[in-house]
C-alpha cells in the first residue's frame, strides 16, 4: 500500500485513524460502525456535535479526526443547530444526512429542552446519543443517565437515583423512529441505521457506550460489557415507530447481570442488590414484550 492510498482511505472514514480517543471507547466504535453503515448506503452526512468527548475527538485546528463536515455547538443547542442545517439542506434540495452526535449530558440533561422542541416539530435529522452514563469530557460527573449505585466524581458514595428512561420520553414525542443500538451487535446496528435513513423526520437512536476511564473497566472489555447488558436485559434492543408500535430485536438470553457489574470498578463496594436488579431486568423486558405484542410494528 502506498502512502497516497493510505491517506485516501483515511479520508473515506467518518472517524479517521490516529485520533486521540481513549482505548476501548464505545463512542469510537459507534462512530466507526456509523461510518460503515453510511458508506454501504452510499450516504454522507454533516455532523452536529455539542460539548462532549465527541467534539474533542475532532482535535485541534487545522486538522480534524472527522472525515465529514462537522459543526461544534454549545452544550444545549445541537438539536436547534441541526434543525437549521437540515432546513437549509432541504430548501436547497441538497444530498446527505444531518446527524447530531451527542453524549448523555447533552441529551438527558442540558440539551433535553432543545431536543424535545425539535422532536415536537419533527425536524428532519437523525439524533444519536452515545450514552456513557457520565459527563466524560469534564471529569466523570454524574448525569441523569448514570445508573443507581455508580460512583462518579460527584457521587463518590454511589448515585442514589435510578437512570432516566430517555427512550420512553422520545417515544412520548411520537417521533417517526426511535431505537437502541449496540456496538456488540453490528448487524443490528447497521439495520437500524438503514431504517433511520429510509425515514424522514426526527429519528432518535440510543447507543450504549462504555467509557473505560469513567466506568473503571478494562478497554478490552467494552464490547463484552455491551453484550452482557443486552443479554441480561439491562439494555434491551428494540425499536419504536411513531411512538406507537414496538419491535424487540433480540430477546435476553437469561445471562446474569452480575458479571456486567463485576467488570466495572465504579460499582465496587456499592452493595448492589442483584436480586432487585434481576427483577428490574425481567420487568423491563416483560413491559416491552407486552407493548410489542399489543402494538406490533408492521414495518
Amino acid at each position: 500500500m502506498t502512502a497516497s492510498t493510505a491517506i485516501h482511505r483515511s479520508e473515506d472514514c467518518l472517524l479517521r485513524p490516529g485520533n486521540t480517543n481513549c482505548g476501548g471507547c464505545g463512542m469510537s466504535v459507534g462512530l466507526t460502525l456509523l461510518g460503515r453503515a453510511l458508506g454501504e448506503a452510499g450516504e454522507t452526512c454533516t455532523l452536529v456535535i455539542p460539548a462532549c468527548c465527541g467534539i474533542v475527538t475532532a482535535g485541534a485546528f487545522p486538522t480534524t479526526s472527522y472525515g465529514v463536515p462537522t459543526i461544534a455547538t454549545t452544550f444545549a443547542s445541537s438539536p436547534a443547530v441541526a434543525s437549521g442545517v437540515a432546513a437549509i439542506r432541504d430548501l436547497n434540495a441538497e444530498p446527505g444526512q444531518v446527524i447530531c452526535w451527542a453524549g448523555d449530558g447533552g441529551t438527558y440533561d442540558i440539551g433535553l429542552g432543545t431536543l424535545s422542541a425539535a422532536a415536537e416539530r419533527n425536524e428532519n435529522f437523525i439524533y444519536i446519543c452515545y450514552d456513557n452514563e457520565i459527563y466524560g469530557n469534564t471529569g466523570g460527573q454524574r448525569s441523569s443517565a448514570t445508573p443507581a449505585g455508580a460512583r462518579t466524581t460527584t457521587t463518590p458514595s454511589g448515585k442514589v437515583q435510578e437512570k432516566k428512561d430517555v427512550m420512553s420520553i422520545m417515544a412520548a414525542h411520537r417521533v417517526p423512529y426511535a431505537a437502541t443500538l449496540s456496538i456488540a451487535h453490528p448487524d443490528d446496528f447497521a439495520d437500524k441505521i438503514s431504517t433511520a435513513l429510509s425515514v424522514e423526520g426526527l429519528r432518535f437512536l440510543l447507543l450504549h457506550s462504555p467509557c473505560p476511564t469513567g466506568w473503571k473497566s478494562e478497554p478490552a472489555d467494552s464490547i463484552e460489557l455491551v453484550r452482557l447488558a443486552v443479554a441480561s436485559g439491562l439494555f434491551p434492543l428494540y425499536e419504536v415507530f411513531d411512538g406507537a408500535t414496538y419491535r424487540i430485536n433480540l430477546e435476553p438470553d437469561g445471562t446474569d447481570p452480575e458479571e456486567y457489574f463485576r467488570l466495572q470498578r465504579r460499582f465496587e463496594d456499592q452493595n448492589i442488590d442483584m436480586n432487585a436488579t434481576r427483577r428490574a431486568c425481567s420487568e423491563r423486558i416483560q413491559r416491552l414484550q407486552a407493548l410489542a405484542a399489543q402494538y406490533p410494528a408492521g414495518r
